[in-house]
């Protein structure tokens, strides 16, 4: 088995070394061969230095300077891209904060071999473990509520598609990423769509979730309700068969 693990980032020269040698500790210690991949997305301070700077002690660090084709960079982009240059059998991305730690591939590589296409890690689980002042009580009232939305309108089941730790197997990764046409919000629930309507099963798995409500991601309300139109784009798509 080989695993790519890819972590989007756009100014993140706060966090991604720590990060980046976090994944490059666990990693070099299991008997896996491996590629971390960072899909750098027109960063405005220090990331890529960063980054190259540690490319030379870590031969399995790729970087990935993307020439944004959409209006605006964004995450989802990144991660499509990332994943779609990836070469492992599994394909994991995470996120540059490092809110979901890599050892949770403990927990999901199991799934794999019980038929499952995508892992993806959830906090809408009881099991799952939310570290205090992680997350604004306004943020997570809109989460919850676009949660049930998403969950009506498009993935009935899934108890949160919006955690930014996912692995997909490579040929899920190949049918499912090369048909993403959304690259904000929605990125994550067209993914997971798309995964169903393919015939991909889908795991969520408990995670222990840490964000940093500091990091560069300040959303705003216009940012929600394009969210939720998006979410209805997708599940038109899906009965107009544009997918």
């Amino acid at each position: 088995m080989n695993l790519s693990v890819i972590i989007p980032a756009k100014n993140e020269e706060k966090n991604i070394k720590k990060t980046v040698m976090e994944v490059y500790s666990y990693l070099s210690g299991k008997n896996i061969d491996y590629e971390i991949i960072v899909a750098e997305n027109n960063s405005t301070d220090k990331t890529v230095e960063v980054v190259k700077s540690l490319m030379s002690g870590i031969p399995t660090l790729q970087l990935l300077e993307l020439v944004v084709k959409t209006k605006k960079p964004s995450k989802g982009y990144a991660v499509k891209q990332g994943m779609l240059k990836a070469k492992g059998d599994l394909r994991l991305f995470m996120d540059a904060d490092n809110s979901t730690t890599v050892d949770h591939i403990e927990k999901a590589m199991p799934y794999f071999d019980q038929g499952y296409s995508v892992v993806i890690g959830s906090i809408g689980l009881e099991e799952a473990k939310i570290a205090a002042g992680s997350e604004p009580f306004w943020r997570k009232l809109f989460g919850k509520a676009g949660n049930l939305f998403i969950q009506a309108v498009v993935l009935p089941g899934i108890s949160d598609t919006q955690r930014g730790f996912k692995i997909f197997t490579a040929k899920a990764t190949k049918d499912i990423f090369s048909k993403i046409t959304m690259y904000g919000w929605a990125f994550d629930v067209e993914a997971l769509a798309l995964a169903r309507k393919f015939g991909y099963k889908i795991k969520e798995i408990p995670i222990n979730w840490n964000n940093d409500p500091h990091t560069v991601s300040h959303p705003r309300l216009l940012d929600y309700l394009r969210f939720l139109a998006e979410t209805v784009k997708i599940r038109l798509n899906l009965w107009t068969g544009k997918y």
